[in-house]
């Protein structure tokens, strides 16, 4: 099998179902969850430095990346392919849930915090800043073309995971968060 096809010379690209240009708004929101699924897995790199303080936060962030495949699939098929979506509702709730479980070993915060620390939490901020992004794509995405709504809960959701398993990374590795200085109190005490 060749890697190249050549088939995409003149600008197009396919998709499921058919062809569009390379520029088409599918194809920024799916190759923008493909360039999410790489920082993925550069933090997931780095964070195997650690493997013993991050064996299950590494397989739920393994499962990420395959469920970011299926948004990827979901997010090429055309309409007019007639296949069923991948990317469904249980898929969120795990996320909450696992926001729910990795949120309760952290320390309170009432302000905004800076991005940054140990360097897994920063890769996990920027893996939340470019889901945030992707999750912009499919929401412009949706504004003209039918899509899996199924997908954006899902990106929404995993960009407030990456929020919490940032703080995680700092928290396991003794690096406290940064509290951005000028920051009013925004956050409740979750633990009341």
């Amino acid at each position: 099998m060749n890697i190249y096809t050549r088939t995409g010379d003149a600008g197009q690209t396919g998709v499921i179902g058919g062809r569009v240009d390379k520029d088409d708004m599918r194809v920024e929101a799916y190759g923008t969850v493909d360039e999410l699924n790489s920082f993925v897995g550069q933090a997931m790199a780095v964070l195997t430095k650690h493997r013993e303080s991050f064996a299950d936060l590494l397989g739920d962030l393994l499962e990420v990346q395959h469920e970011l495949f299926d948004c990827g699939h979901d997010l090429a098929l055309l309409p007019k392919a007639d296949r069923p979506y991948q990317v469904t509702e249980e898929m969120t709730k795990r996320l909450e849930e696992w926001i729910d479980k990795y949120d309760a070993e952290t320390p309170d915060i009432t302000r905004f915090i800076l991005p940054g620390g140990e360097e897994g939490s920063a890769l996990l901020h920027v893996c939340r800043t470019v889901c945030r992004r992707a999750e912009r794509r499919v929401v412009t995405l949706a504004k003209t073309e039918e899509t899996n709504p199924e997908v954006r809960r899902y990106l929404n959701r995993l960009s407030d995971f990456f929020f919490t398993v940032a703080r995680l990374a700092n928290h396991r590795l003794g690096q406290p968060d940064v509290s951005y200085a000028r920051s009013a109190e925004v956050f409740r005490n979750r633990r009341k």
